[in-house]
């Protein structure tokens, strides 16, 4: 907790400078906004090229702030891509994988027995250290049972849900999820939260809206810095609008999910605006990974000229759409080319509220402050992990796989394909195909779909290869991996009955079962 000391510190002396001098105190440290979409792509985004031109609030957010090209999540599926975000660590770190497949990904499905554990530091913790407020509305994913719930772990409030909106289920082989207002359950997606799966619509949307404004109204009027953290999922599948976004979009339903967040992200900058808090207000907009091609074209979003999508470690996967916005900071219209991570958002939060990381554990997240403030470029290494395996590395232009598959022979041919209308012979294989003594390295200024792998007999390669090699193996030798939380699986601890059930008469039975090692398809 050396941060928190750190923090206290710092506004003890700000506050008895201020007293001495006698003067007002210092103004408090900037709020957080972090706004994280669910399977949204690179290319779902006007600014970055999206025909329809649907976004024009992101887009004008972009024009009035930062644009990242080059930002990447830390893992090409939900779960361990929020752990990265909220502890700034690789999700290997921190235990979210899993040993039962090698390069397997994994997240935490209603039956998974793990969840965050209690070692981690996360963000909202922290940030309590410079008196912050926070809250989560929408997706958590990182564990259902109670002790990993966020008011576990520095969250102040929680709007939303342990898991994603899959069902709706029969209550009795598998219950249908919870939606959670802090610690109470109250109600479950399909039943008190309908979605309609026939037409798509839901409100889903409006509600974790109206909870983001309300939020931020009442710690304005309490004079209190805050953290947010938006993580709503309409364009995970099955998407879903609101019934004035309906039918709206040239892109289908999910444009229609595309659309409606837009116009959300758009009433929370206006918000901040009329308050007169934009100006002291950080506000980032990202993916939690790539668009999910799997559920393409209805239920699936665009990964621009990038190779596959969300479960794979090629760049339509990793790389996402990001923006920074803060008035009267990060100068307007700008484009950084910084590698950024999602694990940078930890550090960087850190360093807005005057906190400095911990320093007891491995931190990879990169502060963000110099690339925005000042320009500056920090040269540093982008690691793929899909599971426990580390997949794939960038270092400035180049990137280098050091084992490529998509999914199995036997998932492919079931119609499961993660990669539809992108074979490229050689990368994009259905078997694990191991290049650890000669990556397949890609230039990616000029081959951003990862096509034209470089020949090895090149000196471009070998160059590349020697700035690349020392890296890697200085990142493998220091490696310490967290236990790991998504191996056990166990039926039993699926959220069967809401608080109170047997006054509402809706108590649910767990079936006879016993803990076993997770079944992970991909």
């Amino acid at each position: 907790m050396a941060a928190v000391a750190v923090a206290t510190r710092w506004w003890l002396l700000l506050m008895l400078s201020a007293v001495e001098l006698g003067v007002a105190p210092a103004p408090q440290p900037p709020n957080i906004l972090l706004l994280l979409m669910d399977d949204m792509g690179w290319g779902d985004l006007g600014v970055y090229g999206e025909p329809s031109r649907e976004t024009p609030n992101l887009d004008q957010m972009a024009t009035e702030g930062m644009l990242f090209p080059n930002f990447y999540t830390a893992n090409p599926l939900c779960s361990p891509s929020r752990a990265a975000l909220l502890t700034g660590r690789l999700p290997i770190r921190s235990g979210f994988y899993t040993t039962n497949g090698h390069a397997r990904n994994a997240y935490t499905p209603q039956e998974i027995v793990g969840g965050i554990p209690d070692s981690e530091l996360l963000l909202p913790a922290l940030l309590k250290g410079a008196g912050y407020a926070s809250k989560i509305v929408g997706k958590w994913h990182l564990g259902h049972r109670p002790q990993f719930h966020p008011l576990k772990h520095g969250f102040d409030e929680w709007f939303g849900s342990p898991n994603c909106h899959f069902g709706p289920y029969d209550n009795k082989a598998r219950p249908n999820i919870p939606v959670y207002r802090d610690q109470e359950m109250v109600g479950r997606f399909y039943e008190e939260f309908p979605i309609n799966l026939k037409t798509g619509e839901a409100n889903l949307t409006q509600i974790y809206l109206q909870e983001a404004l309300e939020f931020i109204q009442r710690q304005q009027a309490a004079h209190r810095p805050f953290f947010l953290y938006w993580a709503v999922d309409a364009t995970h599948a099955p998407v879903y609008a609101s019934k004035p976004f309906l039918g709206t979009s040239q892109r289908g339903r999910y444009g229609d999910a595309i659309r409606e967040l837009d116009d959300s992200v758009g009433r929370i900058l206006r918000l901040l605006q009329d308050l007169g808090i934009a100006e002291n207000t950080f506000v980032f907009f990202t993916s939690d990974n790539g668009a999910a091609l799997i559920s393409a074209p209805r239920q699936g979003g665009s990964n621009g000229p990038f190779l596959c999508g969300k479960q794979t470690t090629f760049e339509g996967g990793m790389r996402e759409p990001a923006i920074a916005w803060w008035p009267g900071h990060i100068p307007a219209g700008q484009v950084s080319h910084q590698l950024g991570s999602i694990m940078d958002l930890f550090t960087t939060s850190l360093s807005l509220a005057g906190l400095e990381p911990p320093r007891d554990r491995a931190i990879d997240g990169l502060d963000l402050l110099p690339a925005m403030l000042q320009g500056r470029l920090t040269d540093r290494p982008i690691f793929y992990y899909r599971g426990n395996t580390l997949m794939a590395v960038t270092l400035g232009q180049y990137k280098a796989h050091f084992w490529t598959w998509t999914n199995s022979w036997e998932e492919f041919k079931q119609g499961i394909d993660f990669c539809p209308g992108q074979n490229v012979s050689g990368v994009t294989t259905h078997s694990q195909e191991e290049h650890t003594k000669l990556p397949l390295i890609f230039h990616l200024g000029r081959d951003p779909g990862e096509r034209f792998p470089l020949s090895i007999a090149s000196i471009e390669y070998l160059d590349a290869l020697r700035r690349i090699t020392p890296v890697v193996q200085q990142h493998q030798e220091a490696l310490v991996p967290g236990q790991p939380q998504l191996n056990v699986c166990n039926r039993a601890v699926m959220n069967w009955a809401p608080p109170g059930c047997e006054k509402l008469g809706k108590c649910l039975t767990p079936p006879e079962s016993v803990p076993e090692k997770c079944s992970w398809p991909h």
